[in-house]
């Protein structure tokens, strides 16, 4: 099968990819660095790595057309800008352009939890780009996802910092924000 994971480069996408080629799978992974992006998969078969970023939609056009899945795995958490969800929205709007065009049958969302009516920024752009997704040209699958937690995740180095270097601090409000965290193996079984 050929499979297009976007956010190659991420803490899922990095765990996923060998995972996908170990069961001989074709994937090809749109990076915004392909140099940066090699270091990751070097002497690997069955991997093409293809400079794009999908705030550009005209350099999607060097993307393959021929591919059954993709994993949309892009979000905008590390970028500072303060109007990240218009950014989301954009990478969604230029995916879903892109895939029109496509053999593709199936696009797999990692997601948070947007089951509540009062949601932060975040995960209100989660939400919107589950629904931008939405299409009839294929299916969606969106797995909605709390703190995902595992070595190297961002959750996880945050939460292990300060264990290691505060004994004792005040807690922020946002400390009593209920989560169900998930382990980076369940998440890629």
């Amino acid at each position: 099968m050929k499979i297009l994971v976007t956010g190659a480069t991420g803490y899922i996408g990095k765990r996923l990819i060998p995972l996908l080629l170990n069961d001989g799978h074709t994937i090809i992974c749109p990076v915004r660095d392909k140099k940066r992006a090699e270091n990751y998969y070097k002497n690997r078969k069955n991997i093409e790595l293809i400079e794009a970023d999908f705030l550009n939609a005209q350099s999607l056009n060097e993307i393959p057309r021929d591919i059954d899945i993709a994993y949309y795995l892009i979000h905008s958490m590390s970028n500072s800008a303060k109007e990240f969800h218009v950014l989301e929205e954009k990478c969604a709007n230029n995916f879903k352009r892109y895939a029109k065009n496509t053999s593709l049958k199936q696009v797999i969302y990692l997601s948070g939890i947007t089951n509540d009516t009062k949601l932060s920024k975040h995960l209100l752009s989660r939400k919107n780009v589950e629904n931008t997704l939405q299409s009839e040209n294929y299916a969606l699958t969106t797995f909605k996802a709390g703190i995902i937690v595992g070595s190297g995740s961002s959750s996880f180095e945050i939460i292990r910092d300060l264990v290691e270097k505060l004994p004792a601090m005040i807690a922020p409000k946002w400390l009593n924000t209920k989560t169900q965290p998930l382990s980076i193996r369940d998440v890629l079984s």
